[in-house]
């Protein structure tokens, strides 16, 4: 088949839908390798990530041409119709929760991934005009689409409920994390990369934009119930958040013990992974939970926060508290860091855990979603 992919994300966001987006490709193109298939992105950028996928033989990248250059949004909504049907595509496949409008009547055949519906569930983090185009854009690709790739049960649920989409027409697909985490640093590697970037020798980690949904405070506030010579490192991409989390720092004194990261290069998370005691999680919402599934393919321990689909990514060993109640999560820490038994434990179990998450399986799972719409008629 001629399979297309909405490349916007792949080809501008290092991080979130961007990864996934690259994710779905890869594994496509290395497992699935008798498919075409073909990146629809808006404008050209220098992406080093992109281009290690161009390199698979099976994979083209297609940019608008003629005026629709002028206007790449425009393009990607409206104008890639005409460049979607030249290429013969038999499949188009949004991998970030949109899909080009009016391409239903061509015959081609439609999936769309939805992450999360965020915006619907908790308004208050978004203005109105972005939650007023978010809304129409997920509603018609729900609506529009032959099948729909839920990241969770829990994102499942929420096209169901705030939709009224059909729960056969969604199937729960999971993704995988980079194959980095799972590769050992060495101990050797570790120590130079916490020297670099002068972090402590005992630490608890998130890893997560700073930003109030994901709830970082919980995790400052708790350190103050927990022995001094823990530290809390913190890598993510900043938000006016930080400044809060920053502020209350001061406030409870422990700012000397809070080690916030926001430019922190790719290649140094998996030793800094691998170097944590403890990872936390304590988001109030998430899609899925990359972070979770990158700790536990690190051999690292977890406690993430009830209320969403975290349980999915960490199964059942690891530890879930409430997002609101930084006493239990303290409590918790306290147990994990304590218990070298329950440490081990954790992290073993987490580890099987993480095979349901196979990249071969996953990239099957999706083929036969093509295959099923495909295989539909008109």
């Amino acid at each position: 088949m001629r399979i297309g992919f909405d490349a916007k994300r792949a080809i501008q966001n290092n991080t979130g839908l961007g990864n996934y987006s690259r994710f779905v490709v890869k594994v496509l193109s290395e497992y699935e390798p008798d498919n075409t298939y073909f990146l629809f992105a808006p404008h050209n950028m220098d992406n080093s990530r992109l281009k290690a996928l161009l390199s698979h033989l099976n994979v083209f990248i297609i940019f608008p041409s003629g005026i629709s250059k002028l206007i790449p949004s425009f393009w990607r909504l409206f104008g890639s119709k005409r460049d979607i049907i030249k290429n013969r595509i038999d499949i188009f496949h949004g991998l970030s929760n949109e899909l080009p409008v009016n391409i239903r009547n061509t015959g081609i055949k439609m999936v769309v991934t939805i992450h999360d519906l965020i915006f619907v569930r908790y308004p208050h983090y978004y203005h109105w005009i972005d939650r007023t185009i978010y809304l129409w854009k997920f509603r018609y690709a729900c609506k529009n689409a032959d099948m729909i790739i839920a990241v969770s049960e829990y994102t499942k649920c929420d096209i169901i409920s705030f939709f009224h989409i059909p729960e056969e027409k969604i199937k729960v697909v999971y993704q995988n994390c980079n194959p980095i985490f799972k590769q050992q640093v060495s101990k050797e590697i570790r120590k130079q990369i916490v020297e670099k970037h002068r972090l402590p020798g005992h630490f608890i980690l998130y890893v997560g934009s700073i930003e109030q949904r994901k709830n970082l405070l919980l995790a400052v506030k708790a350190l103050k119930q927990i022995p001094e010579e823990i530290h809390l490192v913190a890598i993510g991409k900043p938000t006016p958040y930080q400044q809060e989390v920053e502020r209350q720092a001061r406030e409870m004194g422990v700012t000397s013990r809070l080690h916030i990261k926001n430019d922190f290069p790719d290649e140094d998370l998996p030793a800094i992974y691998q170097s944590a005691d403890l990872f936390v999680y304590p988001s109030f919402y998430e899609g899925f939970g990359i972070p979770v599934i990158e700790a536990l393919s690190s051999g690292v321990p977890v406690i993430a926060a009830t209320g969403s689909c975290l349980e999915e990514a960490g199964g059942p060993d690891s530890i879930y508290v409430s997002p609101n109640d930084e006493a239990e999560l303290a409590l918790k820490i306290r147990e994990v860091l304590n218990n070298e038994n329950l440490r081990k434990k954790m992290a073993e179990r987490g580890l099987e855990y993480m095979k349901r998450f196979d990249s071969k399986k996953i990239a099957k799972e999706i083929m036969a979603i093509y295959l099923s719409v495909a295989s539909r008629t008109n």
